[in-house]
């Protein structure tokens, strides 16, 4: 006999899901492996989703799990929190049931009810340790009146409920919808799209074709190919829904299903259609090199998830942008729109972008109160720097070169040529060969510290200028978010340096009263007050009440707006006309 891994290339597996309570949230798993030829198979369940930088422990979601051969239970014992542990000495085959509890609504997490059931195929199938690259097939059967499947899986024959996957890798990052959902498609350039749309919506799929049809197309000139033959959205509608999540040939959207109608609305869906769909090359292709092949136990780190995802957030809008889909003035509100999320983040001070993207495992997706002081957004940041590297190559390349160029090559050389993930090194050398010099004082400046942006010089290139708007105002500020709970205006975060972090006003504190005043409008405690004044606030903080003396503070908040420079030169505005695409 041979060991857990012993037989791994002969054995055939498959899965078949059932919902027989879709209404109650379940998914029914049996999973058979044949031609096993070991003591012993350990089973694993991934603790996390590629794309989604979070342990988040899906094995939490199992029960009932069993395993027999021929009917005749085998030993299975749990050995840690995603491994189950199965006798298989002198069985050539084994079946396996379980179930899996579905009911947490995101683009990264599987849901089941009576409508629909959305497998986020990492937290619904167990793998066999060493058997990775194994193919698998899966059969579905649907519940009661569901009568189509949406997935980037390839189907089995005819039968549109039987799909099958390479590996795991690939089955890993290929979700599954099964329900009433609407479908259409179109192609581009050679390849089958198709469009998913589960919850219903004031969409119109006509214009969605032709809207999508120039994102893609805008998409495939920067990297030179397409390297689908078909690509899948799968889009959730919900009275308020957002987010996406990128697979290597599919996108799982959530949207608003009356959001359709608005221009922003609109715009907003295309930019997140855009945003995932430009993942398809930046980030499951060219990729940092930590980023496959998977460890699915375990965190993944990198330096990098301000190209990964800031690069692709910048691209998003610069895209839908070359398309016209975008006025000028709207993506210079994007653009800028980024500027002031990132410089009105106290921890922009704190966290630098190679930081952020290291820590998205601990932190990103475990906000607190105090995040804001201590942390950014590797997306956010990521983005201010693609605009900064963008503008700075056209500029010094006299319009030759652009940051597509640096994209364009990068995919080429690692992940068509060399077939690996790149290195912070690595890439750093493809800006620089395009931008023509060495980029050290750029990276130690804006990526690996936290040096307050140069935005005019970067914008100057193209004949813009920054203007804060509020620079010249001095409103006081104490500093602070509230919410109103139950007629309550209750502390939700304070500010690093502000009056009420100096002073010592708390989180949770219920703000009662200023000067002796009731508080009933957060909005209008601070009225008739100026900067310098000393006042008293009254809080309520676990059942005492406590006066605290504070002095009011200038709101530092920018809000900046781009504005062109009246005497722009020739070279910058040949600069404007390419990074705008003009």
């Amino acid at each position: 006999m041979g060991s857990i891994a012993g037989q791994a290339k002969g054995a055939q597996i498959s899965y078949k899901v059932t919902f027989p309570e879709a209404q109650a949230h379940y998914a029914d798993i049996e999973m058979k492996i044949s031609g096993l030829n070991q003591k012993a198979t350990n089973l694993k369940m991934p603790v996390w989703t590629p794309g989604s930088y979070l342990i988040r422990e899906f094995a939490k979601s199992i029960e009932g799990f069993s395993a027999s051969y021929k009917g005749d239970a085998l030993s299975a014992v749990k050995i840690n929190k995603n491994t189950w542990h199965i006798g298989t000495a002198g069985v050539s085959e084994l079946t396996v049931k379980y179930r899996v509890y579905a009911f947490e609504i995101s683009v990264r997490t599987s849901v089941i009810d009576a409508s629909h059931g959305f497998l986020s195929t990492s937290g619904i199938f167990l793998y066999p340790e060493g058997m990775l690259n194994q193919p698998s097939t899966i059969n579905i059967v649907p519940y009661k009146n569901w009568d189509k499947v949406s997935t980037s899986l390839e189907q089995v024959g005819n039968d549109q409920f039987t799909v099958k996957a390479p590996n795991y890798d690939i089955l890993f990052d290929s979700p599954i919808e099964v329900g009433n959902q609407d479908v259409f498609g179109f192609d581009v350039a050679g390849v089958k799209y198709e469009v998913c749309m589960y919850g219903g919506g004031n969409y119109d799929k006509e214009r969605l074709k032709t809207d999508l049809t120039k994102i893609i197309e805008q998409q495939t000139a920067v990297f030179g190919e397409n390297p689908n033959k078909r690509y899948v959205f799968i889009v959730h509608n919900y009275q308020r829904g957002g987010g996406g999540l990128e697979h290597l040939s599919s996108t799982v959207l959530g949207a608003s299903r009356d959001a359709y109608g608005t221009e922003r609305g609109y715009e907003g869906f295309l930019g997140l259609a855009s945003h995932e769909h430009f993942h398809l090359w930046n980030v499951k292709r060219l990729r940092p090199i930590a980023l496959g092949p998977f460890d699915y136990e375990t965190e993944n780190y990198t330096t990098n998830l301000w190209i990964a995802e800031g690069f692709t957030a910048y691209y998003q809008d610069n895209i839908v942008r070359r398309t016209n889909l975008y006025s000028v003035d709207n993506y210079l509100d994007d653009v800028v729109g980024n500027f002031n999320m990132l410089d009105n983040q106290p921890g922009a001070k704190i966290q630098s972008a190679s930081e952020s993207s290291f820590d998205a495992w601990i932190k990103f997706y475990r906000p607190n109160e105090n995040s804001a002081n201590t942390t950014i957004s590797y997306y956010n940041k990521g983005a201010v720097i693609g605009t900064l590297l963008d503008l700075e190559i056209i500029n010094d390349s006299d319009g030759k070169y652009s940051l597509d160029d640096v994209m364009k090559y990068m995919y080429t050389e690692y992940y068509k040529n060399r077939k690996r993930g790149y290195t912070d090194a690595e890439f750093k050398l493809g800006l620089e060969k395009f931008a023509g010099k060495k980029l050290d004082d750029f990276y130690k400046k804006y990526i690996n510290d936290v040096d307050q942006v140069d935005y005019d010089k970067f914008l100057g290139y193209a004949g813009y200028k920054l203007n804060n708007e509020l620079a010249n105002s001095n409103t006081p500020s104490l500093g602070i978010s509230s919410s109103n709970i139950s007629g309550k205006i209750i502390v939700s975060a304070v500010a690093r340096n502000s009056a009420a972090w100096v002073d010592g006003i708390n989180v949770n504190d219920e703000i009662a009263a200023i000067d002796g005043t009731p508080v009933t409008d957060p909005t209008a405690i601070l009225n008739g007050k100026n900067v310098g004044d000393k006042i008293n606030v009254t809080v309520n903080r676990d059942g005492k009440q406590l006066v605290l003396p504070v002095t009011l503070l200038k709101s530092t908040r920018v809000k900046y707006k781009i504005e062109a420079i009246a005497d722009a030169n020739a070279k910058q505005l040949e600069v404007r006309k390419r990074w705008l695409r003009q």
